[in-house]
């Protein structure tokens, strides 16, 4: 099965969003629903996405400071025609993130359901900026 354009525009929506702060753009590509899950302190922190967005709107955007938007697919996984696992890896300041990100398409188009996510590695700001390859 082929990448559906409009997931593809969603993921994208997803990575702009990251990258500006934009919590315009998280309400577009998130579930009102949706929540988000992450384990990396050894317990599982669950946060609604209305919690992410306030958290987001405070922060400061990569894209305000001119760093480039580093984000990609590493996995699209079709679980139906209208529901897909993505895994993609992002960054946000020295901060490398892989998401595991739960779709599925509805009267609003494709749309977060849930997310995992988990600190991949954190990056020296001396380091080379230009991939985040790991």
């Amino acid at each position: 099965m082929t990448i559906h354009a409009d997931l593809l525009a969603a993921i994208e929506t997803y990575f702009d969003a990251i990258h500006e702060c934009d919590t315009a753009k998280l309400g577009e590509v998130f579930h009102p629903q949706s929540s988000l899950f992450d384990a990396d302190n050894g317990t599982v922190f669950v946060e609604p996405i209305d919690s992410f967005s306030r958290d987001v709107a405070g922060r400061v955007s990569p894209a305000s400071v001119d760093q480039p938007r580093e984000a990609e697919v590493l996995m699209v996984d079709f679980l139906s025609p209208i529901s897909a696992t993505v895994k993609i890896r992002i960054r946000a300041h020295q901060s490398v993130f892989v998401d595991h990100l739960g779709f599925v398409c509805g009267a609003e188009g494709w749309q977060i359901v849930s997310k995992i996510w988990h600190l991949e590695s954190t990056i020296d700001a001396d380091e080379n900026p230009q991939s985040i390859a790991t």
